[in-house]
């Protein structure tokens, strides 16, 4: 009995710190996974350095977005950080 209290702290505070953090990242990873598993031609997406573009092929893990008019450039999958509304 006296060991479990002495063990009781640490197993709260581990419970607090599942549910504040880790629970939360482990969803918004999957939701992100969703999302990229989702990509399709036309759909509108921004990097994660931040530039905007239109997907127009994809081969694969390789991305072609349309940065311009014009402009093409490849990148892969995990690159993409959004999905824009279209």
């Amino acid at each position: 009995m006296e060991s479990l209290q002495q063990f009781l702290p640490l197993i709260i505070i581990f419970g607090i710190f599942y549910f504040i953090l880790i629970r939360p990242q482990q969803q918004k990873q999957k939701k992100h996974k969703l999302m990229l598993d989702s990509l399709q031609k036309g759909d509108k997406v921004i990097t994660i350095g931040g530039i905007y573009g239109i997907i127009r092929d994809i081969k694969g893990e390789t991305l072609t977005l349309e940065i311009a008019k014009d402009v093409m450039i490849n990148t892969t999958r995990s690159a993409i950080g959004v999905k824009r509304e279209k």
